[in-house]
């Protein structure tokens, strides 16, 4: 009768399994919960990302409901001219002050408005003499004007549609402020950064 022989190396490799499978189990265990830890950590993120984007766009759409009263200051000082000064006087003027419009204004009734523009088209391109033309034959008559109670959202759409830069604010019948779309466009932006730090913290605590 033949005694059965081993092969050594058959039973190298057996123990080597048996040691190994400890080890190959760990290391998927490892692997699983790394795995779990990584999409518990991607989902966190991406909720704080869709919590900070919700937040920021309620807060922007609150700002398109404040009433134009927030954007300017009372008492903000109004930048205008009399019916028959000249355009040359007009253009220093709106140069010395950095600005791109005077209203016209005559017995404390707003008359019109005289832009950056109209000196370029009706003056400039048109051959005529900024000496002596008056503001009152080129100004923008009856200029388009808002309640300080009209949303910003609704003044800039109105700007954006109307194209053209300067809103003058009236109320009762007086001239309270002109805004720019730029005023708008500031201060819808301002505090921005403070803003979306905020969110982000928010977005943490979450």
């Amino acid at each position: 009768m033949r005694t059965p022989r081993c092969n050594p190396g058959i039973g190298v490799i057996g123990v080597g399994l048996v040691l190994l499978s400890p080890a190959v189990l760990a290391a998927t265990e490892e692997e699983a919960l790394a795995t779990v830890t990584n999409i518990m950590l991607y989902a966190s993120i991406a909720f704080a990302i869709v919590v900070i984007v919700g937040v920021y766009f309620m807060r922007s759409r609150d700002k398109r409901l404040a009433p134009l009263r927030r954007v300017f200051e009372d008492g903000e000082a109004i930048h205008s001219v009399a019916p028959d000064a000249s355009i040359l006087e007009c253009v220093r003027s709106m140069t010395a002050k950095k600005i791109g419009a005077l209203l016209v204004i005559d017995g404390g009734k707003l008359r019109g408005i005289f832009t950056e523009r109209d000196a370029l088209n009706k003056v400039l391109a048109a051959g005529l003499d900024p000496a002596s033309v008056k503001v009152s034959e080129v100004m923008t008559k009856d200029p388009c004007c808002v309640s300080p109670t009209t949303t910003v959202g609704d003044a800039m759409d109105l700007i954006t549609q109307r194209r053209f830069r300067h809103l003058p604010i009236v109320e009762n019948g007086k001239l309270l402020a002109v805004v720019s779309s730029g005023d708008l466009t500031r201060w819808f932006v301002r505090d921005q950064a403070a803003e979306v730090q905020e969110l982000v913290g928010l977005a943490a605590r979450t």
